[in-house]
């Protein structure tokens, strides 16, 4: 027997927010302020993209400008990192305190009419809580953690997607089953860690995701604008449809 829908997961860079060139600019500040030769332009920045998580990317780069070199008292590279995430997390909540990070289409519309219908609103990213916050305090208000309660993230949820630890922490903290929930992503690491983790999802591409592979997604859509509850709930059923007769098959 089929779960009701009782929550949709969101995940934030890309999915909630067209977020990832003002992190690519972010990024780019921080290199700057740090004195350093490096500059990532989007090609470079979509290419790095398929590592989660802003230190992360961070470490693959150095990695692949200084395979060769070894970080003798095994703080150095670390600290560096530690500095340069830190400078771009700061850049990044400036753009967003200044209002340049908006929401991306139908993302709110659907938040509200989710209100509505009783279901639960959460979170799954692997960002930052302080981008987090940052990003909904200014596009729902002060007392956004009233309208979202349940939040994982990139420090709640160390393994990164592809991995589905931060879905199945959610998924703990609302207390239901993964059919019971339906998950949003732009990415195919945000795909595939959403499915592990056993969960439906709806995916919306940005440009820098927009030739993954997006095979098992529930829908593929260009945006949530003109999105509803019915709509989610009609997708779900579908679905549901088409595995039942595929068993009986």
């Amino acid at each position: 027997m089929n779960q009701p829908l009782r929550a949709l997961v969101f995940d934030v860079d890309g999915t909630l927010a067209d977020t990832e060139r003002f992190h690519l600019r972010a990024f780019n500040e921080a290199f700057a302020a740090e004195g350093l030769p490096w500059h990532w332009d989007e090609a470079l920045y979509t290419e790095l993209l398929a590592v989660s998580g802003g230190k992360e990317r961070l470490q693959a780069w150095w990695r692949r400008l200084h395979a060769q070199v070894i970080d003798i008292d095994g703080h150095a590279v670390p600290d560096l990192i530690e500095r340069l995430h830190d400078a771009k997390t700061a850049a990044y909540e400036a753009m967003v305190n200044e209002g340049l990070v908006e929401l991306r289409p139908g993302v709110l519309a659907l938040m509200e009419q989710a209100g509505r219908h009783g279901l639960q609103l959460a979170i799954a990213t692997t960002t930052s809580p302080v981008n987090v916050a940052a990003l909904l305090r200014r596009a729902l208000g002060p007392q956004w953690r009233l309208l979202v309660p349940v939040v994982g993230d990139g420090e709640s949820a160390p393994r990164k997607k592809p991995h589905p630890q931060v879905y199945l922490q959610v998924l703990a903290r609302l207390g239901l089953p993964a059919p019971a929930c339906l998950a949003f992503e732009d990415s195919a690491n945000g795909l595939r860690a959403a499915r592990a983790a056993g969960i439906d999802t709806v995916v919306t591409p940005t440009a820098f995701t927009r030739d993954h592979d997006f095979g098992g997604a529930l829908q593929v859509l260009p945006s949530l604008a003109g999105v509803g509850v019915d709509d989610l709930l009609a997708w779900r059923e579908r679905a549901h449809a088409a595995q039942a007769v595929g068993a009986a098959a």
